[in-house]
């Protein structure tokens, strides 16, 4: 049965530090939460104590990114569970780190079908019931390596690479139809996600501010894009570091 009276989001990969952060936000703004996981269910029902303990409301769902028909099934629980859906949080991916010469064929094909297919499979099954409610917003998690590439992260980044064309592509399509599409690059974050990969330098010479951006105000951004209603086909940098 649907509660009453609020929006509604589900955030993709929530059981990971982001991901939780962006739960939290938009419990903290009044949202029910939605808040999907894979296999780490225990590390989605911290978020989902999070949400609650911030004062919010939510519930767990679990999907495969890489299946499809799972995450058409997850769309449609949401959908009767929940308000009428207002938002989409595309954030659940991976990551590897290897030099191109060593990158392996599987752990590249298994980056490529989590990071990109599986948030192809996301939009296909979030639009439509945007397009029901004749409007709504989805926001898509990149990274900056996406546009610049980072050493050792050639699959990462080639994944979120994807994600720009991606994302402008739905923004057009569905466009006249209300349906807002953006891209947020959240910066550099002590997360599983980033270990092996996180810059040891504490100066941060490259960013203006010489600091990556604090986690809890890239959720809070991420919270008011999904409010924007002029706003498509946009990528949105958090960071001090240019694009």
């Amino acid at each position: 049965m649907r509660k009453p009276g609020r929006h509604s989001v589900l955030v993709t990969g929530a059981s990971g530090g982001i991901g939780r952060a962006i739960c939290r936000a938009f419990a903290a703004a009044g949202w029910y939460v939605g808040v999907h996981y894979h296999r780490q269910k225990a590390e989605a029902e911290k978020t989902l104590r999070a949400v609650r303990v911030t004062g919010g409301s939510g519930g767990l769902y679990q999907a495969d990114v890489c299946e499809a028909e799972s995450v058409r099934q997850m769309i449609e629980e949401f959908s009767l569970r929940a308000p009428p859906p207002a938002a989409f949080i595309c954030n659940a991916g991976i990551a590897v780190s290897s030099l191109i010469l060593r990158q392996r064929d599987d752990e590249w094909m298994s980056v490529i079908q989590t990071n990109l297919t599986g948030t192809f499979h996301c939009l296909q099954a979030m639009a439509p019931p945007l397009i029901t409610q004749r409007g709504g917003s989805i926001v898509v998690v990149g990274s900056h390596a996406g546009s610049h590439g980072s050493t050792g992260q050639a699959v990462y980044a080639a994944s979120k690479a994807g994600l720009i064309g991606l994302v402008k592509t739905a923004a057009q399509e569905w466009g006249s139809q209300n349906v807002r599409v953006n891209l947020v690059l959240p910066g550099w974050h002590q997360t599983r996600l980033s270990e092996g990969a996180m810059l040891d330098d504490h100066e941060w010479p490259d960013h203006a501010l010489r600091r990556p951006p604090a986690l809890e105000e890239v959720a809070r951004t991420i919270v008011h894009m999904a409010q924007l209603n002029d706003m498509s086909g946009q990528i949105w940098n958090c960071d001090s570091r240019d694009l």
